[in-house]
């Protein structure tokens, strides 16, 4: 998500103690030999913990496990850093559970907390949404997660710094964890002292990510290795962005909109804006999409004012007839269209718009001449139902108690500071290169929505493509799909279809017995 904590929120207070005359002295105060007054000091963070026992059933069989909210203090100079908020999920009755798969899950934003991997795909938990990912009716439910990944690994679920019930030890500056670089070392710290701490050192390691938090996975294979000598056995990521040249529309970087053509093809074909002969079958209007901007339109972006007239005119018909647009907005935009102005253009006859998170999903503004959406229909449906229940499920369920805003997607972590990549797009794709390079035994898997207008699954393949592996390695990254948006788990064949995929990627993963 933009985007995929503390036991108790402790804030800097500014306060200070004021001196003042003893009652009934009468004696004026003597500024010259007081003593200064001294700031009042906020308490030190201090970590806070609640395990309690569940049981799931699954298959006609029972899967205990114990659930463990709580928070862990990070220290930098032997100084409180950081307080994490994380919940863990352990199952139960293991003879060596050290030795058991590990995998520590984030999403991303950058601001948000980890509770739409933790309540939408891989916990014992999950929410109740329509079968495409609908907003529901509010009072919420949450119901067992028969495809939880508890059954495979252990779980870990982080919240960086901010988000959540995460802060920064009193202090401590915020805005040192709201950029690349100290993000990255924060969450590398708290797995570091996760390890140590539970004694999981031994066990297999691996990651998942959503959204950010896959450029996050990506950049923390490279650095816990180098810096901890952590080596993973696998990261899965959904709905991923490692270059962000793929998708930063910007005058001068003609890229996202070839890499975005096959996602438009999709949202259109969903809301039968094709012609018949594309409109039956999906798999074949992706393929002629794919071929088309891989070829004459990517050659039609980088000819730039050299495109001549003839040319000009068959890429305008081509693109009307993969996006559902007309000839005339296509050309009017000189061939190229952002995701912003397509989700507000594809049905404006309509007076609707389509979700940038998934796009089956449609709204509707106020406006229906302006050049973008009032709001994303996709993210509204999804965040009061996840907001209201994991309030209700860390309190009522893990017994957590706080009266501090659980922080679902906040703004407060910006501006987010890129200082590694000034002057150019970020770029963790060599990060995660020189990781498999260095350990071998790592592998990846990737999962992508057909419906994704954030992190569209063919600039994802443009990425892996351009990633530079050696040959002998290039089947450790596996791509698979399927046909929903960006949080592609809401719609529950692709839950499903996502649990059986990871499933098998941790059983490959694996070191053989």
């Amino acid at each position: 998500m933009r985007l995929a904590a503390v036991a108790i929120a402790l804030t800097i207070s500014g306060l200070y103690a004021q001196e003042h005359p003893r009652p009934g002295s009468g004696a004026p105060h003597d500024a010259g030999t007081a003593p200064a007054p001294a700031a009042s000091v906020a308490p030190p963070p201090v970590e806070k913990t609640s395990k309690t026992r569940h049981s799931i059933q699954i298959n006609g069989k029972t899967l205990d496990y114990t659930a463990t909210a709580g928070t862990l203090l990070l220290n930098k100079d032997d100084k409180p850093w950081a307080s994490i908020f994380y919940v863990a999920y352990t199952v139960d009755g293991d003879q060596d559970g050290s030795k058991r798969p590990i995998t520590f899950a984030f999403n991303g934003g950058p601001g948000s907390s980890s509770v739409w991997l933790h309540l939408g795909a891989l916990g014992p938990m999950r929410v109740v949404l329509g079968p495409n990912g609908e907003q529901p009716k509010p009072p919420y439910h949450l119901v067992d997660n028969e495809d939880t990944a508890l059954q495979f690994t252990d779980l870990v679920f982080i919240d960086p710094v901010t988000t959540g019930f995460s802060r920064a030890a009193p202090g401590e500056k915020e805005d040192q964890f709201h950029g690349f670089d100290g993000d990255l070392n924060s969450v590398a710290e708290f797995i570091r002292l996760y390890l140590t701490r539970f004694e999981r050192w031994g066990s297999p390691k691996f990651l998942a990510g959503e959204s950010y938090g896959t450029t996050r996975a990506a950049a923390l294979s490279e650095r816990l290795l180098e810096n901890d000598g952590i080596y993973l056995n696998g990261i899965t990521l959904i709905s991923t962005v490692l270059n962000f040249e793929t998708i930063s529309f910007a005058r001068g970087n003609d890229l996202p909109y070839a890499l975005f053509l096959p996602s438009y093809t999709a949202t259109a074909w969903y809301h039968k804006k094709l012609p018949k002969d594309l409109e039956g079958d999906l798999e074949k209007a992706l393929g002629e999409s794919r071929r088309f901007a891989g070829n004459e339109y990517n050659a039609a972006l980088m000819k730039g004012d050299k495109l001549t007239a003839a040319e000009r005119t068959n890429v305008v018909h081509e693109m009307a007839r993969l996006t559902g647009l007309s000839e005339q907005y296509i050309n009017e935009s000189n061939l190229r269209v952002p995701e912003d102005r397509f989700t507000k253009e594809l049905l404006r006859e309509q007076r609707k718009t389509v979700g940038r998170y998934d796009s089956r999903l449609e709204g509707e503004d106020i406006d229906a001449a302006g050049d973008s959406p009032e709001y994303d229909p996709s993210y509204a449906s999804v965040q009061g139902v996840f907001t209201a229940m994991f309030n209700n499920y860390v309190r009522a369920d893990l017994k957590y108690d706080s009266d501090s805003p659980y922080q679902v997607l906040t703004d407060k972590v910006r501006p987010w500071s890129f200082d590694r990549f000034q002057n150019r797009y970020v770029n963790v794709a060599d990060m995660l290169r020189q990781a498999m390079t260095q350990n071998p035994s790592l592998k990846v898997m990737i999962a992508t929505g057909y419906f994704d207008l954030a992190t569209p699954f063919f600039a994802t393949e443009y990425t892996v493509n351009h990633i530079g592996l050696d040959p002998g390695l290039s089947n450790h990254i596996n791509l698979t799909y399927c046909d929903a948006g960006h949080m592609l788990y809401t719609q529950k064949n692709c839950l499903d279809a996502l649990h059986g995929a990871m499933s098998d990627f941790y059983q490959k993963a694996l070191p053989t017995p």
